[in-house]
């Protein structure tokens, strides 16, 4: 049991026959009358966030959350396949599920997949990816605008946006989670 005034952001929880995630949270003491949490929450089932206040002694059952390194293995049609890395069992994970998480996972590289009383949920990319860009407009000598970009297609055909300077062949580091450009590799 967790109570609201110890939430901090990522805790899981169990309210209402749902399991949700902290997004954001603040402690709040206004000047009369007695001090609340506000929070953000999202259910991790079915992803929606909604905006709570709770009183800061009420009590939470904690949600266990488990995350598994798997191996992504190959799309089939609707359906993404991922290989346990230690069992080597191969399962099949919807793309309502998967949905854009694996825009820059190429395959063979290791996620992690969520999954809670053993129902999947969900798919957590690698923060950084290092990928080679494929399709890009050339840069011209003279673009040296303070912070200019260009679009560029990496391998995995998603779109980056990159400066000027990044050519085709290129590899890149990028942050799947902003989905910024980081850096060459």
């Amino acid at each position: 049991m967790i109570s609201a005034g110890d939430f901090k952001n990522g805790i899981t929880f169990e309210m209402d026959n749902g399991v949700y995630q902290i997004k954001e949270f603040q402690h709040v003491k206004p000047g009369k009358g007695a001090a609340f949490v506000r929070t953000k929450i999202q259910n991790v089932i079915t992803g929606a966030t909604i905006e709570k206040t709770f009183n800061p002694t009420d009590r939470m059952p904690l949600a266990r959350i488990d995350r598994k390194d798997m191996t992504y293995l190959y799309s089939d049609g609707d359906l993404y396949y991922f290989m346990d890395v230690e069992t080597y069992e191969q399962i099949p994970i919807s793309a309502a599920t998967v949905g854009d998480t694996l825009k820059f996972v190429k395959e063979n590289e290791v996620v992690k997949v969520l999954s809670y009383k053993d129902n999947v949920f969900g798919i957590e990319a690698p923060f950084f990816v290092e990928l080679e860009v494929t399709s890009t407009e050339p840069g011209f000598k003279g673009d040296t605008a303070t912070g200019a970009t260009k679009p560029a297609i990496v391998e995995t055909g998603a779109q980056v946006k990159v400066p000027l300077f990044i050519n085709i062949g290129d590899r890149i580091q990028i942050d799947t989670r902003t989905e910024e450009y980081l850096g060459r590799a």
